[in-house]
């Protein structure tokens, strides 16, 4: 969809070179969300951990770290500010 509005963008492969503690936390905080609003409770990580997205944020926060596949996605970034690509289209408000 970027590539059809011309518009240019960096892609990160999530599962090889997933984000760290920090860079989460400051998405979040450009977002203003909860870490909550992020996470993928049906990814089969958080099952396994036992997690249910009410747990401190912190917590939240280093598990999708340590398991990407727990992190909703795709995420846009662009010049301080930050959407959840779902549905896709609001990668464009960036």
């Amino acid at each position: 969809m970027l590539k059809e509005h011309d518009i240019a963008y960096t892609y990160r492969e999530y599962t090889k070179e997933p984000l760290s503690v920090d860079e989460l936390t400051e998405i979040v905080g450009l977002l203003g969300v909860e870490p909550k609003a992020l996470l993928r409770k049906r990814d089969k990580s958080v099952g396994e951990a036992g997690l249910t997205g009410d747990e401190d944020g912190a917590i939240l926060i280093a598990h999708m770290s340590a398991n990407p596949g727990s992190l909703q996605r795709p995420i846009g970034v662009k010049d301080g500010k930050a959407v959840i690509g779902r549905p896709v289209e609001n990668l464009l408000e960036l």
